[in-house]
């Protein structure tokens, strides 16, 4: 399959691009394998630089002459499900496809066509006749909405009726390609970096490193070196010092999809360890593993005891077992306690997020339906009980001196989300830039979140698959919860969580392609795109994503999860409907005032500057 098989109408001239609170544009539009631009007139700027994958639904509705239904289409306005033009099935998302070899050798042997198109101001359609070449039906126009995985909406209105029908088609098919190796991460090369550069920002040697200089209870294992033992898991992991690579193997059969229980942080306070795992697979028989016994029973000393935290309800937990997965049972983990802490993933939470965006796309609700709709929406409950979760892992940790292991079905979801909480809530290295990024490739990325498969889909689309979930952006909500209670704690800002949910949804970067280290090593992503971490880390982006009120706080932090503080994030949910401007200059100028020249701020200024402020009292560091 080539590229240009799915680019039905690739320019049109004289369209109007509408964008909330911008002044219309009109220019002409262009559509590549992986972009879709628009460059005005008559100066020929580029005023839309969209990336096709970017594009979560196409609404589109066709107008004859003077506005009235066009006659073939008649009051058409819907949104095309996800299909290749002809009707030919297209794989699930996510599905790690194959690479024909037409498109990517085409594509590499001439420069991108991106490069080719820049100066739309210039571009001259063929003439035939003396005249411009016009394939609109007279009278005819139509009107495309795109609905963006990042929540942005533009509204483009283009002259003639087949036009409009071709562009839409061809948006949605290249929208929907599913070969990983077609998409634009191979294809983009920044003169500003080389290939390889970023990807081992933190390998599982490093990690294990920094435990092993607390402690020597634990072991760096590769025992998954070829992903036999468990596919979703990097090469390798860390596990009990005294238990051997046999035993991890046999223990692996025994959790859902070979997840076997793994360090994830060694707390240094009181050497208590944050592990996380798959559920056991001991079905309605109850089934037992002595080797994961085994495993578990090494990390206790005789008389400790530890939290097992299961991320599902109590009865959802047990209809687990009867299709096979199951809980520890008592008598055979006698240390370890279970506590349930439901945590919505799959459908419910998708459904949420499309619930709220909806709800912050009404123009102008009433009051009480604004807070009805936001309440219906329940994503602020999730958020709630997220933190309540990371905050129970924390306090076990912490104030109990216990070790915990979190877990709910796959351990891929929920089960990532309480760790990676704990960690920032407990250690303040999560909380630099540095760390936060090595946080999240860690307990992320190479623990086997499924990005491809969640981040297919955003809060607009119709397509009712079972896999999309926003569970990384529920993290990231609840990482902003975290900055706003404690301002001066967190060394990144909100651009920096707003560009990491950008790029897991659509991204000219590998980082977050695939769904686990094992796809990525059969595509090659580390060997053929760019690492969004070397990106970021460059002198002159870094200093957009760092907090100017930063102070480096050794304290855990303990969040308040009481309703009264858990607040919108309106940094995203409104980011492209309330104008940011004054707020944006307003940070700037923080920036310049606390890290540029402040002499001329009274001393007592300067200082007040520099220190920490006070925490709000409703999240309290101790």
């Amino acid at each position: 399959m080539e590229f240009s098989e799915l680019i039905k109408t690739a320019t049109v001239e004289d369209v109007l691009l509408w964008r909330p609170g911008l002044p219309a544009v009109r220019g002409t539009l262009c559509i590549t394998s992986h972009h879709l631009l628009l460059s005005s007139r008559p100066g020929g700027e580029l005023e839309l630089w969209l990336l096709i994958r970017n594009v979560d639904a196409v609404e589109k509705r066709c107008a004859g002459p003077q506005g009235r239904p066009c006659p073939c289409h008649p009051r058409l306005s819907r949104r095309i499900p996800p299909c290749v033009p002809g009707g030919a099935p297209r794989a699930p998302p996510g599905r790690v496809l194959p690479l024909p070899p037409g498109p990517r050798g085409a594509e590499r042997a001439a420069p991108p066509l991106v490069l080719r198109v820049q100066n739309l101001g210039w571009y001259q359609p063929p003439r035939t006749g003396g005249s411009l070449r016009d394939t609109r039906v007279s009278g005819s126009s139509g009107t495309i909405t795109l609905r963006c995985k990042d929540l942005k909406v533009l509204q483009l209105e283009i002259p003639g009726m087949e036009e409009c029908l071709n562009i839409a088609s061809s948006i949605e098919a290249l929208s929907s390609v599913d070969s990983v190796m077609m998409m634009y991460p191979f294809f983009h090369r920044p003169p500003s970096l080389r290939l390889q550069q970023g990807w081992h920002l933190c390998p599982p040697e490093r990690h294990f490193q920094r435990v092993a200089a607390q402690t020597s209870q634990w072991r760096l294992s590769t025992v998954n070196s070829d992903f036999s033992a468990c596919p979703s898991y990097p090469a390798a992991v860390i596990v009990p010092a005294a238990v051997g690579d046999d035993t991890v193997a046999r223990a692996a059969r025994f959790r859902q999809g070979g997840r076997f229980p793994v360090l994830s942080y060694f707390h240094p306070r009181n050497g208590t360890a944050l592990l996380r795992s798959s559920q056991p697979l001991t079905g309605p028989n109850r089934r037992r593993s002595r080797e994961d016994e085994q495993l578990l029973g090494t990390i206790l000393d005789q008389g400790e005891r530890g939290f097992v935290i299961d991320t599902r309800s109590a009865q959802a937990a047990k209809q687990a077992r009867m299709s096979g997965g199951g809980t520890e049972p008592k008598a055979s983990y006698p240390q370890w306690r279970r506590l349930h802490r439901a945590l919505e993933r799959g459908r419910a939470l998708q459904d949420s997020f499309g619930r709220l965006v909806e709800a912050c796309s009404e123009p102008a609700p009433s009051t009480e339906r604004w807070l009805g709709r936001l309440d219906s929406s329940r994503w602020l409950s999730h958020v709630k009980a997220a933190l309540s979760t990371a905050c129970l892992a924390a306090q076990c940790l912490d104030r109990e001196g216990c070790t915990v292991l979190v877990h709910g079905a796959e351990g891929t979801d929920t089960t990532l989300l309480v760790t990676a909480l704990a960690q920032l809530i407990l250690d303040p290295g999560c909380r630099t830039l540095e760390g936060f990024q090595e946080l999240l490739e860690r307990e992320w990325i190479q623990a086997g979140h499924p990005f491809q498969l969640r981040c297919a889909r955003s809060a607009s689309s119709h397509a009712r698959g079972k896999q999309e979930a926003p569970v990384f952006l529920l993290f990231l909500d609840c990482v902003w919860q975290l900055s706003r209670q404690f301002p001066l704690s967190l060394e990144f800002g909100e651009q920096l969580l707003l560009t990491l949910f950008d790029n897991a949804y659509a991204s000219a970067y590998g980082t977050f392609l695939c769904n686990n280290e094992k796809e990525r090593s059969l595509c090659k992503v580390k060997e053929s795109t760019h690492s969004l971490w070397a990106w970021l880390n460059q002198p002159e982006e870094k200093h957009k994503y760092l907090n100017p009120l930063y102070s480096h706080n050794p304290l855990v932090i303990w969040p308040s999860v009481e309703p009264q503080s858990i607040q919108l994030w309106q940094g995203f949910f409104l980011r492209w409907i309330r104008p940011s401007q004054h707020l944006d200059e307003a940070w700037l100028e923080m920036r310049r005032l606390v890290q540029g020249d402040s002499s001329w701020l009274p001393e007592s200024a300067g200082k007040r500057l520099s220190q920490p402020l006070p925490e709000p009292p409703a999240g309290t560091e101790r």
